[in-house]
């Protein structure tokens, strides 16, 4: 675009300001958006083109810009990250400006951030994804698959999808897998959902307790489309926090059909025997089986096996 804005330098006398605007109007409609754009809007006179050429001037030289893309954060357009096209506003050449791949992609990605959200999870597996994750471990060959198969199943029908309960040993990469899960349904369908370490919640739970805020903060929990409870079983249990803040949390989401993954280094069997237990009332095997009915029977158990990758 240099020679035009040389053109349009020093622009003396009418005579001179009138042969250089129609120099500048043939190179611009040269441009083969511009001429497209004419080809297809006939009705346009050339005097409203006339009118009009510092649009014309505009939209081609930030299409140049768009040509050699330096990238979103040194975009040198009017408004970073818009491509202009050409409208017809009445009979006038007019400029739009839409949103290019790069600020699309970009403003994607915020979203779906916006949607995943956790409690005392590390950052890393926030950003997690099924191409990320090494798939040549025979032990993750179940997980994984059970994992792809949660995300089509919610994405088909989100009432009847079985969530997954992910055992094994530590550093196997079972909170990995579930961060995949969470940017899988971000990405294909913007859905919404919540990682939280169980036993770092769990404390602060009973801190709520002071300040009022227990009732607005499991409210997340059981309104969330996606929940996954990391490392449960992990916590220090009391018949408090089994009964009334994770039966609460289950007894909701039962009944409102949203699904609820978890990982664990234990079993169905051993985490009931984890619940049935605490240092204030000891034995409670009934209260322990009635939490444990609301994830035996909506989960599916899968063994995930593997080197510690910690």
């Amino acid at each position: 675009m240099e020679p035009i804005k040389s053109l349009m330098k020093g622009l003396i006398g009418q005579q001179e300001l009138q042969r250089r605007t129609e120099k500048i109007r043939k190179i611009l409609i040269e441009n083969p958006k511009i001429r497209s754009f004419m080809d297809q809007n006939p009705q346009i006179d050339q005097e409203k083109w006339t009118r009009h050429l510092p649009e014309l001037y505009q939209f081609v030289e930030e299409w140049q810009h768009c040509a050699h893309c330096p990238g979103l954060e040194q975009c040198p357009n009017m408004m970073k990250g818009f491509r202009p096209e050409l409208i017809n506003d009445h009979g006038d050449p007019a400029l739009t400006f839409k949103a290019c791949p790069l600020l699309r992609e970009d403003q994607n990605r915020r979203r779906q951030s916006r949607l995943i959200r956790s409690y005392y999870v590390p950052k890393e597996i926030l950003s997690a994804t099924f191409k990320t994750i090494d798939k040549n471990e025979v032990g993750r060959q179940e997980a994984l698959k059970a994992a792809g198969d949660f995300v089509r199943d919610y994405l088909k029908d989100p009432e009847t999808a079985k969530g997954l309960y992910l055992c094994g040993e530590f550093g196997v990469g079972k909170t990995y897998l579930m961060g995949a899960i969470m940017n899988s349904l971000a990405q294909k369908r913007h859905v919404a959902s919540l990682i939280i370490y169980v036993p770092d919640f769990f404390r602060e739970i009973k801190g709520a307790i002071q300040d009022n805020t227990v009732d607005s903060k499991l409210d997340v929990l059981k309104k969330t489309p996606v929940l996954i409870l990391d490392d449960i079983g992990a916590e220090t249990m009391t018949p408090w926090v089994r009964d009334e803040v994770l039966g609460s949390v289950l007894q909701y989401r039962m009944m409102e059909h949203l699904p609820t993954l978890y990982t664990s280094n234990f079993n169905y069997d051993e985490l009931e025997n984890h619940f049935s237990y605490s240092q204030k009332s000891g034995i409670e095997n009934v209260k322990a089986k009635r939490v444990m009915e609301r994830i035996r029977h909506f989960t599916k158990l899968i063994q995930m096996d593997g080197k510690n990758r910690r």
